[in-house]
């Protein structure tokens, strides 16, 4: 595991039930609300301030996906809403970015994240996940979706190549 880690250059993101707990209120008016862990959403700043590049690749589709996630310095081309064959956003993605499917850490935690699991480098799921998913991921994590489950998982490949340290002058210009 820990050569997979270290080939890791990029992480990708399914958001309910892997940011969230999978729990969506939605207002008379349609708007949904999802509530997200803080210290995912750091792991998240950590990686773009040291340069690995993040995608969001959701089914869900709302403005606040997109504003919730530009906080974390996802940039907006890389944010893919209405995903439904999610290995096809994954591999434009890569593309962009010129990157290897194994040089990225996908986390997801259902039966539509599968595809994209099973191509990149490290595919990574909640406790939470459902079976089918923990049965193929590379890395099942002790906590669930929406419990700091992308944190945990992010500083693990940081801590293990030397990046996860915080430059309080880099994080106040960039955040």
């Amino acid at each position: 595991m820990e050569n997979i880690l270290k080939n890791i250059k990029a992480f990708a993101f399914d958001v309910d039930g892997v940011f969230t707990d999978g729990g969506i209120l939605a207002d008379s008016e349609g708007e949904l609300y999802r509530t997200f862990d803080a210290k995912d959403a750091f792991g998240v700043r950590m990686a773009v301030m040291h340069g690995y590049h993040t995608a969001i690749i959701t089914g869900g589709c709302s403005e606040s996906i997109r504003k919730r996630f530009a906080t974390c310095g996802i940039e907006a081309e890389d944010i893919y809403m209405k995903s439904r064959a999610k290995i096809e956003d994954f591999s434009d993605f890569c593309a962009r970015h010129g990157l290897k499917p194994d040089e990225v850490m996908y986390f997801g935690d259902d039966v539509p994240d599968i595809p994209v699991m099973v191509a990149c480098g490290c595919g990574v799921c909640p406790a939470d996940a459902v079976d089918e998913v923990k049965e193929i991921a590379d890395y099942v994590s002790p906590k669930n979706g929406g419990k700091g489950c992308v944190r945990a998982a992010i500083e693990m490949v940081m801590r293990l190549q030397g990046e996860w340290e915080l430059d309080v002058d880099h994080y106040k210009k960039m955040f």
